[in-house]
């Protein structure tokens, strides 16, 4: 990387740049920027499945080529990661794909194999965030059992996990017992996605779907022992094509080679960053910098991992990954099942690669954890990267510079538009029913859905900040009479009549329990009363009658006291009968047949209004969030689907914007 020209990236948008440079287009600008920084690094796209955005990043290599910029591509499938799991759930089936709600699945983590239809993401209307529209979650849920469970429900995605405790990662899970899952999941996304398409492109559109699903399944032959890495690499040659109709073809691979580790590669620049935290001289800096930096955040200090853990995993073939820990005369790789080595000296990452190669073969794989894989990997490449991906890369960044670690690639960050792109798109569209009442209709042009989207997302957020202000059951019954009408007229004013029995109850109740209130004070000041007479009893028989020669005076102010003590005790059972007198009223006015009535079908009502602010809430929350976050990473194969003449793939790539962020 040349010096120098590193911190000069990007970091203009594109009103911006065309201010500064109105004759030329941003892409270019940051293009341009990319060839003088990074002038041969191929691009990199790695991505955990081959069915989400990862193949629409071949825009880039497009746009590079077509400004005269050309640039390799290297697609990866990243396959060291785990395939999720979710031990214990429900069901015989060894695999299932399984929506994602803030419920029943709400640990739910599926990344290898998740799928989303055409608008769909992976949005969830958590119940944090119906509170902040005001729903009252506990009102619904206790009348509605099961309810949350739909409701909280991210439309439109569904993600594959494992119902085992086995713990594999991508590159040696077989895609044989997983297959039917992932095909009929896959199935699922497309006719879902079909359905959404209407108008006389739709034939076309037919045909596209059946190739989709021919492709997935004419490449899932293989040996008893095909994986689901390879299965995705074999598949990505062919989603590239479809997109680009064959003007980009990748280099394709996996994590699992590229970071293979041995003696013959452990020369290649993208092990220099694992270098630092092995070498003798810098191991103990490293790893005081890496627990400085992570320490107080969700990622673990090396301590968690043992002692001498680096922020590095050894994959085993056939044993496993676990982190590797070194320590003076051998160390451990934390598999499932731990496996040790020893050896006399480790001082250097040569030595290590020779010891690992000697102990577990060639095949080994080395892979940075959360923060250090980005710079394993920018080394030699240049990550493409949408908006909002890899929530790493900031402490990555520190990390870096901890360690004065240079000589990184750049990310290239990539905003996409595709449903403004729709406006170039021919063909109309039958909306989901979250979409349906904040668009107002069923069915729409794309044209016309291009450019009222962003009006609806600005509409939905004041929904829910308006519903967010509405305390009182009979404000909310109000305002869905002034925004919805229809059948809430009739309820409002049945509300405000319901209301009309209940207030004059309690006005009542407020009555009678002034009376009562009023009498607990007089019984009170008796009780009080009734004390000092004791008191002045107690006193007078200490003093004049016990064990003294008392007068017959003496006696009659002790039956003075007894009397009026006996005066006391009736004053009080005639101020009690009063009390429960008043109280039997009160309770004959409370469980009076009428007002029990008008209390249920107020309570009814209430509940009918708080689940239709919540059904609006989640609309909104879909039709806002979950809309935003599907354009910003679209699935690839929606394009050719949706636009099988290609339009709305070249318009979406030629309106991307591009900047460039820093590793260092």
């Amino acid at each position: 990387m040349a010096e120098g020209a590193r911190g000069r990236f990007s970091t203009y948008n594109q009103r911006e740049l065309r201010e500064m440079v109105p004759d030329c287009c941003p892409q270019e600008q940051v293009l341009r920027e990319l060839d003088e920084i990074a002038p041969h690094a191929p691009f990199l796209s790695l991505g955990q499945t081959v069915f989400w955005d990862e193949p629409l990043k071949a825009g880039v290599v497009l746009q590079a080529t077509h400004r005269g910029r050309p640039r390799k591509l290297v697609a990866g499938v990243h396959d060291t990661d785990y395939f999720a799991k979710l031990p214990g759930f429900e069901g015989g089936d060894r695999f299932q794909a399984l929506p994602h709600n803030d419920t029943t699945t709400k640990n739910l983590w599926s990344a290898a194999a998740e799928f989303n239809s055409l608008f769909g993401s992976e949005t969830i209307p958590t119940k944090d965030k119906l509170h902040q529209a005001g729903v009252r979650l506990n009102f619904v849920s206790g009348a509605r059992q099961g309810l949350l469970d739909e409701l909280t429900e991210a439309w439109g995605w569904k993600g594959v996990v494992s119902t085992h405790s086995e713990s594999k990662i991508t590159a040696e899970k077989q895609l044989g017992p997983l297959f039917p899952t992932l095909q009929h999941t896959f199935r699922w996304a497309v006719q879902e996605s079909l359905e959404r398409i209407q108008g006389p492109e739709k034939a076309q559109s037919q045909a596209i779907s059946d190739r989709l699903l021919g492709l997935t399944c004419d490449h899932s032959e293989g040996p008893p022992d095909f994986t689901l890495s390879q299965y995705y690499q074999k598949l990505l040659p062919e989603l590239y094509n479809l997109l680009t109709q064959g003007e980009v073809e990748p280099e394709v691979t996996a994590t699992s080679q590229l970071l293979r580790f041995n003696r013959e590669t452990v020369s290649l620049p993208r092990f220099d960053l694992v270098r630092l935290f092995v070498d003798s001289v810098t191991r103990t800096e490293a790893a005081a910098a890496y627990d400085e930096l992570v320490k107080g955040t969700d990622v673990y200090t090396l301590s968690r991992f043992g002692t001498g853990a680096i922020p590095f995993d050894l994959y085993i073939p056939g044993v496993g990954r676990g982190t590797l820990r070194l320590g003076t005369r051998g160390g451990v790789v934390m598999t499932p099942k731990p496996v040790g080595f020893s050896f006399k000296s480790c001082e250097t990452l040569e030595e290590l690669a020779e010891i690992i190669e000697k102990r577990f073969g060639t095949e080994c794989v080395l892979i940075g954890k959360a923060i250090t894989l980005i710079g394993m990997l920018a080394r030699e490449h240049v990550f493409i990267f949408h908006e909002g991906a890899s929530s790493y890369v900031k402490t990555s960044r520190l990390l870096h510079q901890r360690l004065n670690f240079t000589g990184l690639n750049p990310i290239l960050r990539v905003t996409y538009h595709p449903w403004d792109a729709l406006k170039d798109v021919p063909g109309w569209l039958s909306l989901p029913e979250p979409w349906q009442k904040p668009f107002g209709t069923s069915e729409m042009s794309t044209g016309s859905f291009a450019t009222r989207w962003k009006e609806v997302v600005r509409d939905q957020r004041q929904l829910l900040e308006d519903l967010s202000k509405l305390q009182r059951p009979l404000d909310l019954v109000r305002y869905l009479q002034g925004a919805a009408g229809g059948h809430w007229n009739c309820l409002a004013n049945e509300y405000d009549g319901r209301a009309e029995v209940l207030t004059k109850l309690r006005a009542t109740i407020a009555e009678f329990k002034a009376k009562k209130k009023a009498i607990s004070l007089q019984m009170k000041e008796l009780k009080r009363d009734r004390a000092a007479v004791e008191k002045e009893k107690g006193d007078h028989w200490r003093a004049k009658i016990f064990q003294l020669q008392p007068t017959e005076q003496d006696y009659a102010q002790r039956d003075a006291y007894e009397e009026r003590l006996a005066q006391i005790a009736d004053e009080l059972e005639t101020l009690g009968d009063e009390w429960l007198a008043w109280q039997v009223r009160q309770d004959e006015a409370v469980t009076d047949p009428e007002v029990q009535k008008a209390n249920q079908r107020r309570r009814e009502i209430s509940l009918e209004a708080e689940m239709t602010r919540l059904r609006l809430a989640r609309e909104a929350i879909l039709a806002s969030e979950g809309l935003e976050k599907s354009g910003h990473r679209p699935a690839a194969w929606w394009f050719p689907l949706v636009s099988p003449d290609g339009t709305w793939f070249r318009k979406t790539i030629e309106q991307a914007d591009y900047r460039l962020e820093s590793l260092t």
